[in-house]
């Protein structure tokens, strides 16, 4: 039976220090969800307090090197859903929705060392894709 999750957590160094977003995620949480937004090293902290364990939450990151730092931080992760990584300058796009860097292409194949496997889709109705395979697109990999 899937359990949905009754927090959702933007774990962010970057979005922590921005009260704008901070409230707009707050704010478009659907009922009955509670949204918090906190840096890195509280996502460590807390995983690690017994008081934590029971809660069911969804974790938000912006990039793969911040789930990177949170699991070389202990946080136990079995699968990571990757469903869009902006385009910028410098990135090259693997898909309609993925675009990475060296940076990313690093972090993901660490995460990968590490056990965790990829559900590479933007919605559930999508078809899973392959990171490892999107990766070969990039010189990077």
């Amino acid at each position: 039976k899937d359990i949905k999750p009754t927090r959702i957590i933007v774990v962010s160094d970057e979005v922590s220090k921005d009260d704008l977003r901070k409230s707009l995620i707050t704010q478009a949480a659907p009922p009955g969800v509670k949204a918090n937004v906190i840096p890195i090293s509280k996502m460590i902290e807390i995983w690690k307090d017994p008081r934590f364990g029971k809660t069911r939450a969804l974790l938000l990151f912006e990039n793969p090197h911040d789930v990177l730092r949170v699991v070389e931080g202990g946080v136990e992760l079995k699968e990571v859903n990757i469903g869009s990584m902006a385009h910028s300058e410098g990135k090259v796009m693997i898909n309609n929705v993925l675009s990475v860097d060296e940076k990313d292409v690093k972090a993901l194949h660490a995460l990968k060392d590490k056990g965790i496997t990829f559900d590479v889709r933007k919605v559930p109705s999508d078809q899973r894709k392959n990171m490892l395979e999107l990766l070969k697109k990039t010189n990077f990999a």
